[in-house]
């Protein structure tokens, strides 16, 4: 080892290091999918590329594990919006179109949270805050939210915490 890898080595930390990795499987990706033809993984890691990038370049600095997290749930998020659009159009065409490049999207993303995790961690987040009606919410939503650390939208999760305050 020479003195430009350990100075390398003290310059790195651990999210810029989770940076390069995505990026680095999305460009091994990208180039398996340009081999094999397949021009929906190629069409959507491409797009997704250039959301990290201009978020990159919006924030001024690397990204973190969480803010990459976070574009990609965007992305889907925008993805899944289209579908229901095209759905209610009536534009089978391109919900099908939408739903593949959401299903390659959702490969960068960690796993979901199953219905009864998102309930057990409702649960133990109202009894650590306190919360005993829908107008704790406020103070419930972001201990949520940074649990789930990106495994459920905030929607499901307000849903789930709606539901357990009304009923419990």
């Amino acid at each position: 080892m020479c003195w430009a890898d350990i100075a390398w080595d003290a310059w790195v930390d651990e999210d810029t290091v989770t940076d390069q990795t995505l990026d680095a499987r999305l460009q091994e990706d990208l180039k398996t999918a340009m081999r094999a033809g397949d021009t929906t993984a190629r069409d959507t890691i491409r797009f997704t590329m250039s959301s990290l990038k201009n978020a990159r370049i919006d924030k001024g600095s690397p990204l973190t594990a969480q803010e990459e997290i976070a574009v990609l749930q965007r992305d889907a998020k925008r993805r899944q919006e289209s579908i229901d659009q095209f759905r209610a159009g009536g534009r089978m065409d391109l919900v099908d179109k939408e739903e593949a490049q959401l299903a390659v999207l959702k490969t960068y993303l960690p796993e979901a949270l199953s219905d009864e995790k998102v309930a057990a961690l409702v649960a133990e987040v109202i009894a650590e805050t306190g919360a005993s009606s829908p107008k704790d919410l406020g103070k419930l939503m972001p201990v949520l939210i940074q649990r789930a650390d990106g495994r459920a939208d905030g929607k499901r999760l307000s849903d789930a915490a709606r539901a357990a305050l009304t009923t419990g």
